[in-house]
């Protein structure tokens, strides 16, 4: 897989470079304002920033490449697609910047004709367009649709920056989503979307997620003068499907890294420990740095594999034992021509069965080949961590045929990603809430520790989860840094 291969040749260290913990006590240390760990988007963005203001920076990147949960995959026939993060869409201001700034283009998610809806053993077509509401009965659309509002009423009500500061905040995090579900839904078609809303945005189950997480979640897909809103998390139009990125996401990762100056990045440079010295920091791994401050990008469950000598807080401790990444995988399948859309199908289809129950058309803009997208989530992809690529394939396919018709069966191509799997990403899109973390330990989620500061998307008030939100820690955690020099 070709991933950013001109900078990889720039930046990958050699074997030599490489110590064990032992050997770290004798090895040469640079000497840095600030290194940062993890070369995601909130680590490059933190990196940028702070070699504006003069800094002296390296970003330390465990993988190979840049990115983290975005990247991209490089076909047999010559295009791309993406496996992880790949959305943009409106209020999402720092990501839509930014590629702009990088010169970048972005084209429209497809979204032309009608969606599929797999209920009850039954395929059904329809014409979702801005409202995105399936064909369901009366009496249970109206009931989603009252459930949607009571949340983004509530939402509306919630502080973005310290969700646990709210008046219900006990109450709400004290009880899973699926728990105020069971007290509000009668209706088991109204209760599939709500569920599939759960699994679609978190990739957990709704008995996972503290009911005041998700109301924080809802009230962060906004910006400083929008609130957020379900609609604006789940839709296609308008909403944070609406676009794609020329070239794929990684690019983003990818630009930004270049333009930071490519001796500014480390490949293979896991960070395996933090010290606290008399005059800052002396970092351990593979490429071992000494620093007044530190940035840790990373998400909290991973961040907290890090050695920390002396050990951080208890709240922060106990908030990284608690958080865990949500399970999702992609499944790419590719085919000669977009064949769906000859059918008037948008290539979208919304399931309550199967290993895929959510589907995007992942086609290039021009259309020169097909590609169809699908989330792999939650319990539907613990059950297939373990399995076979062949055995999860054989899955996928299977519903494919089931939304798009026997067509879905003759692939050029097969991608999957199983993020669970990834050894410095064990999950994704992101690190949630589960019941009572927020209004106990919330506080330590961006708090920095001396002169450790933590960034991710996880720390961020809008967008959290998402590229954008990512952007946004990166740029908090720079000024942070300035603020203190």
């Amino acid at each position: 897989m070709k991933i950013g291969s001109e900078i990889l040749s720039s930046l990958k260290i050699s074997s030599s470079d490489r110590v064990n913990k032992a050997e770290f006590c004798c090895s040469p240390r640079t000497i840095l304002s600030v290194p940062v760990v993890g070369a995601g988007l909130s680590g490059l963005t933190a990196a940028r920033d702070l070699i504006n203001a003069g800094k002296s920076v390296v970003v330390l990147e465990a993988r190979d490449r840049v990115g983290g949960r975005v990247l991209n995959a490089h076909l047999a026939n010559g295009g791309i697609t993406e496996l992880g993060a790949e959305f943009v869409g409106p209020t999402q201001d720092r990501v839509l910047n930014m590629i702009s700034t990088l010169g970048l283009k972005t084209y429209d998610t497809y979204n032309v004709g009608n969606d599929v809806l797999w209920h009850n053993n039954t395929r059904g077509t329809y014409f979702a367009g801005a409202s995105g509401i399936p064909p369901l009965d009366v009496p249970s659309l109206l009931q989603a649709a009252a459930v949607e509002e009571a949340l983004d009423s509530m939402a509306a009500t919630i502080d973005v920056s310290a969700p646990w500061t709210h008046p219900s905040a006990l109450d709400w995090d004290g009880m899973t989503f699926g728990y105020w579900l069971n007290s509000t839904i009668s209706l088991s078609p109204a209760r599939f979307l709500l569920d599939l809303f759960s699994t679609s945005v978190f990739s957990a189950e709704s008995e996972e997620l503290s009911f005041l997480y998700v109301l924080s979640y809802i009230a962060s897909a906004g910006n400083e003068t929008l609130v957020g809103t379900v609609e604006r998390l789940i839709n296609t139009q308008d909403a944070a499907q609406a676009q794609r990125v020329e070239g794929g996401t990684q690019l983003i990762a990818i630009k930004l890294a270049e333009s930071l100056g490519l001796e500014n990045i480390k490949f293979n440079a896991q960070v395996r420990s933090i010290t606290k010295t008399s005059d800052g920091y002396d970092i351990g791994g593979n490429y071992p740095v000494s620093a007044k401050q530190v940035v840790v990008a990373m998400s909290p469950p991973l961040a907290s594999r890090i050695e920390y000598y002396p050990i951080l807080p208890a709240s922060r401790d106990q908030l990284t034992q608690r958080m865990p990444m949500g399970s999702i995988g992609k499944a790419i399948a590719i085919y000669e021509t977009p064949f769906w859309r000859s059918q008037n199908l948008t290539g979208q289809a919304l399931s309550d069965d199967g290993i895929v129950r959510a589907t995007f058309d992942n086609s290039p803009s021009d259309a020169s080949f097909g590609a169809l997208m699908g989330f792999i989530e939650a319990d539907e992809m613990r059950q297939f961590d373990a399995q076979s690529e062949d055995a999860v394939k054989a899955a996928v396919l299977q519903d494919y045929v089931k939304y798009f018709g026997p067509e879905a069966n003759n692939i050029t191509e097969f991608v999957l990603q199983r993020w669970d799997n990834e050894q410095f990403s064990r999950g994704g899109p992101v690190a949630y809430g589960p019941p009572t973390l927020l209004t106990r330990f919330g506080p330590a989620l961006k708090q920095p520790v001396g002169g450790i500061h933590f960034a991710g998307t996880e720390t961020a008030p809008y967008w959290t989860g998402y590229m954008d939100g990512a952007i946004r820690s990166g740029e908090r955690v720079a000024q942070e840094i300035l603020e203190t020099n």
